[in-house]
């Protein structure tokens, strides 16, 4: 959870705007745009701001021009740099521009601009010797469409660096999903095939949509999940309009598509009657073959119930990987809880006793526990301040940590966690 929020620039931003320009001006740093340019953009082309409370701390203004975008000015109040705001606002400014049909977004800056650093981290490139950076829009203006007809979207390129901890899954990741298919020709010469289709499972609340969504971000594909449960009111059936999805997918020429709680579909078969899902689970393990042929895409399904898939399903052929997501570890808690705890308490409260605290919790537990204790605050504050309604500012302490941990249910039993060791042993494929 970042401290800050990104949304459109609005009329009564100007002020905040010409302020950041002032900030900018004050490092000895001249824009390439002149302030007119900027405000005319600012206004009539895309802007977005970030803002923290109802601070602006950040501004990125962009203007299309033919098939490409060129980011005018970006600036970052001084309070607030290199924390990764600049990279939010890119991010944010890219995913306005990509339907307007533009193919790239370049930036000239001076060679002593401060967001140098950001417009590297999120993926522009430095050419030739007039700072001048550009980099890809990942999808094309006609995969637009179908991105939004099935829901797909293109995710900000931060969510892998907002993993914390959980350092081993991430390099098995990184090594086996995104070098061989960030890199394919690289892969083909020492004889890597990059994988198409890979399996995550692990107890409910472990982060294994997380970790899907991270990996489309992390390649800079597009995001697809499809979901059962709203696939089965169609018309078409379940089966049907399963195979549909994924003909709509294959016009796209990069993609990530995502199958949660695929158990429900592909559910051992057998039985007399037959079950009601076996035509489902035929026509999947019919259209993974497929899927796999076309380089450019990846199939992630994840399961809490591992046990319940059907044998054929998880055979070698079909899934490259069978990749165990446990519970955080102790950097992964305490990254987690940097996030959750709010500014006002970073100071005061003893993160790391949160952490110790929370052994055994999975991301889903310490995200209740977190808003049970500041709920737990804000109705303290509120009876304190009485009849005068004078609310003093503030926010949870570490007693209000131990309280709503003390009551939080974990997800993940000590039989649940027993069996995914179990699971580990015999079904994982790294």
């Amino acid at each position: 959870m970042s401290a800050w929020r990104i949304r459109d620039f609005q009329p009564g931003d100007l002020d905040a705007l010409l302020a950041l320009w002032n900030q900018h001006l004050a490092t000895g740093t001249q824009p390439v745009y002149a302030l007119s340019e900027v405000i005319a953009s600012a206004q009539q082309d895309v802007a977005v701001v970030a803002v923290a409370g109802d601070e602006v701390v950040g501004v990125v203004v962009g203007r299309p021009a033919h098939d490409q975008g060129w980011v005018v000015f970006i600036a970052t109040d001084e309070g607030w740099r290199r924390r990764g705001v600049a990279n939010s606002l890119l991010a944010a400014l890219e995913q306005r521009l990509a339907p307007l049909g533009l193919q790239r977004i370049s930036i000239l800056v001076p060679d002593e601009q401060e967001h140098v650093g950001a417009l590297l981290k999120a993926g522009f490139a430095d050419k030739r010797n007039l700072r001048f950076f550009e980099r890809d829009i990942p999808v094309k203006a006609d995969e637009i469409r179908i991105l939004r007809e099935l829901g797909g979207r293109v995710l900000s390129r931060d969510r892998w660096q907002r993993i914390g901890g959980m350092q081993h899954e991430k390099d098995i990741l990184e090594r086996r999903l995104v070098l061989p298919l960030a890199s394919p020709e690289l892969a083909e010469g020492f004889g890597v095939v990059p994988p198409r289709a890979i399996v995550l499972f692990g107890p409910p609340g472990t982060g294994k949509t997380t970790f899907a969504k991270a990996i489309a971000s992390r390649l800079e594909w597009p995001f697809v999940e499809i979901f059962p449960s709203r696939l089965a009111a169609s018309e078409r059936g379940l089966a049907g309009e399963l195979r549909e999805t994924f003909d709509q997918v294959e016009a796209l020429e990069h993609v990530v598509v995502f199958i949660d709680e695929v158990e429900e579909i592909a559910s051992h078969r057998g039985g007399e009657p037959p079950s009601p899902t076996q035509g489902v689970t035929n026509e999947l393990l019919k259209i993974i073959p497929a899927f796999r042929d076309r380089p450019g895409r990846l199939l992630i399904c994840a399961t809490n119930f591992i046990r319940g898939l059907d044998q054929a399903f998880l055979r070698h052929g079909r899934f490259d990987y069978v990749i165990p997501i446990g519970l955080p570890d102790a950097q992964a808690r305490s990254a987690i809880w940097a996030g959750l705890v709010p500014p006002a308490s970073q100071q005061s409260v003893d993160l790391d006793e949160l952490v110790r605290r929370t052994e055994g919790f999975s991301p889903a537990d310490i995200e209740f526990a977190a808003r049970a204790a500041s709920q737990r605050a804000l109705e303290r504050a509120v009876t304190r301040a009485g009849d005068s309604g004078r609310i003093e500012p503030g926010g949870p302490s570490t007693e209000d940590y131990r309280a709503a941990i003390g009551v939080t249910r974990t997800t993940v039993s000590t039989q649940v966690a027993s069996e995914f060791e179990a699971d580990i042993e015999t079904l994982a494929r790294v």
